[in-house]
């Protein structure tokens, strides 16, 4: 069963995925063209992920039933440079209450952190992470994929090797380190 919660006309994406007792929850930067009809490259490759029986996250082996992505900013844009200039708070907060929404089922989900040095495209993205950050249960466990990216940003799912391990990710380390 498929949960798809986006905007009336489709100009932002919240939420998209496969519904199940054990998801894999993946955090991007913003969405794209994937619906509930067509995966776009990106949740290809996330869905493949949650597919793949006893994954290894740092010694711990786990395996999913489904997916779901969530995203820092919900704008649909294919092109991260299009993205808006400003923060539109009317949309980060509809995306932090569907956020919200997900973690009340799935308070001890495992997070795949995979937003890239996208993260850096505009100055709003890091108050959108901080603010997730704040809501996301203390239970869950936080995880990115391959090494970091050389400005130390967790890898898009786009450029990892398909057999990448997961590793443990600092979520508070991270934050507060970002400006």
């Amino acid at each position: 069963m498929w949960i798809y919660e986006k905007t009336n006309d489709n100009a932002a994406r919240f939420v998209l995925g496969k519904i199940g007792k054990n998801p894999l929850i993946c955090f991007g930067v913003n969405s794209s063209t994937a619906n509930d009809k067509k995966l776009d490259r990106t949740l290809t490759q996330v869905e493949k992920n949650s597919e793949i029986k006893s994954n290894e996250f740092d010694g711990k082996l786990k395996s999913f039933d489904s997916w779901i992505m969530l995203n820092l900013y919900p704008q649909r844009e294919t092109y991260p440079d299009n993205m808006h200039m400003e923060l539109n708070e009317r949309l980060h907060n509809e995306n932090l209450k569907q956020i919200g929404k997900i973690f009340d089922d799935y308070p001890k989900a495992t997070i795949w952190v995979a937003w890239g040095d996208l993260i850096m495209k505009r100055k709003f993205l890091i108050k959108c992470l901080k603010d997730i950050v704040k809501i996301v249960p203390s239970s869950v466990e936080w995880y990115h994929k391959g090494d970091s990216t050389e400005k130390g940003h967790p890898h898009h799912p786009l450029y990892l090797k398909r057999n990448s391990p997961f590793h443990k990710f600092d979520i508070d380390k991270y934050s507060n380190s970002l400006i």
